[in-house]
């Protein structure tokens, strides 16, 4: 049981971090915009991510060179320049918070929700690699509680922010106020590629 607390506490610390997937779900949440969507696919994401480092860990360190990690830095770049884009784009745009939104098929928001995870290197470094690292020297048991712990963790964390976001949605109705909101999300992504962009550089 020790293992299972500590897989959680270990898991929840790397997720609290502020990133790009955890923006977009909010954001998803404060648009009533299929909310359990994109929770589930983040949390079960998480959930096989996190058992393939965990009982695959010496064979992705062998396997994802540096050359793997520079594709997926490219692919992330290109994915939030992107949706930087469509944002600007989409600035002026009257947003519905009294009802989920219907005008985005649940299938374009299942693409994205898997670009912001699965396009995203640090869930590889978070996940596979941090975690599979820390379990790598227990017994098969304890790396089973231990997973489960860390999993536990990540789906009520998204599923937290995801519904916290759809409440305090209605202190958002406000067009003023999701301008507001849609500036922090296009800075924080604005940075965050930048970001990026100088990590694959050097």
């Amino acid at each position: 049981m020790e293992y299972l607390v500590l897989g959680f506490f270990t898991g929840l610390s790397l997720i609290l971090a502020i990133g790009a997937q955890n923006i977009f779900v909010i954001e998803q949440g404060l648009k009533k915009q299929h909310i359990f969507l994109v929770c589930l696919i983040c949390s079960v994401s998480d959930l096989i991510l996190i058992f393939l480092g965990i009982f695959l860990f010496h064979y992705f360190v062998q396997y994802f060179n540096s050359t793997i990690e520079l594709i997926f830095n490219i692919l992330l770049i290109i994915f939030l320049i992107y949706f930087i884009y469509s944002k600007i784009k989409s600035y002026n745009l009257r947003v519905n918070f009294n009802n989920e939104i219907t005008d985005i098929s649940k299938f374009d928001i299942f693409l994205k929700t898997l670009g912001f995870t699965y396009l995203n290197p640090h869930v590889y470094s978070d996940t596979v690699f941090f975690l599979g690292n820390f379990s790598k020297n227990l017994i098969l048991n304890q790396k089973i509680y231990f997973g489960i712990g860390a999993s536990i963790a990540s789906f009520l964390f998204f599923f937290f922010i995801g519904y916290l976001s759809k409440y305090l949605s209605k202190y958002a109705q406000s067009k003023k106020n999701w301008k507001i909101i849609n500036i922090f999300i296009i800075c924080f992504m604005s940075l965050l590629t930048i970001y990026i962009i100088l990590e694959t550089i050097n």
